[in-house]
């Protein structure tokens, strides 16, 4: 089964890539009349270096309307499988999205990027045994806001070695989750289920060693929460240590 992630998770060919496209106006999420079609385009540096009308662009595929999702207001992906047969060089692409923002409106295209990579395969005489290390921001919100949090991921490996390189990878390639819990007061339960207000739901976006989740404070209570991260890739899963996390008015 192919793996699914974000653009800057690293993805090679067989992956399906999350290609994500955010619009606002004035400040404002917003919503565009149409999205006809995106066309991905393969940067052929040979081609760029001589060509510098179509920078070395190649069509490799185009993605009808149909394929895109628009979940919240002002946010459209599509998820392109990087299909063996078609994807067969590793290197930048660009995905361009034609946009319609108002009827009447001429389209326009719009551009971004996305990187393969090749596969990461390493050799070792001891299985995975490193640790890693978690960071997030900020840890207290007023009530009302609504915002992510940014955690990030740090191998405990030696530095500035191959090793080093790989433990890096599996940090931006795998699976990061969120959980956050109510801490009890004394009139409280203690029912961790009962308590538990985010469960294991994954990052809303990833960024290399990064991940971000969107939390709405006007869905909490005011008070001190339980704050935790797991990383999970293959047959391993790391948990962070629980940290403090504040809602106050």
């Amino acid at each position: 089964m192919a793996a699914l992630k974000d653009r800057y998770q690293n993805p090679t060919i067989g992956d399906t890539v999350r290609l994500k496209f955010f619009v606002l106006n004035s400040n404002m999420t917003a919503e565009v009349q149409a999205i006809n079609e995106i066309r991905i385009y393969y940067l052929d540096q040979d081609v760029c270096k001589c060509d510098p009308v179509t920078m070395g662009r190649v069509l490799v595929q185009t993605i009808p309307a149909s394929s895109v999702v628009n979940p919240t207001q002002g946010e459209y992906y599509i998820d392109l499988y990087l299909d063996p047969t078609i994807y067969t060089k590793l290197g930048r692409y660009v995905d361009e999205w034609e946009v319609v923002f108002q009827p009447g409106d001429t389209p326009a295209n719009h551009d971004q990027l996305f990187q393969v990579f090749s596969e990461l395969w390493y050799t070792t005489p001891i299985p995975i045994v490193y640790d890693f290390s978690f960071y997030f921001q900020p840890n207290k919100m007023r009530f009302g806001e609504v915002k992510s949090i940014e955690i990030e991921i740090i191998p405990n490996v030696p530095r500035a070695t191959d090793l080093c390189a790989y433990y890096e990878n599996l940090a931006i390639s795998a699976q990061l989750f969120v959980f956050i819990s109510q801490r009890c007061g004394d009139c409280l339960p203690c029912e961790s289920d009962l308590r538990l207000v985010v469960d294991r739901q994954p990052t809303d976006y990833r960024e290399k060693n990064r991940g971000f989740y969107k939390i709405d404070t006007r869905k909490f209570d005011c008070g001190i929460y339980d704050i935790w991260f797991e990383l999970d890739f293959g047959t391993n899963i790391y948990i962070s240590d629980t940290n403090q996390f504040q809602i106050y008015s």
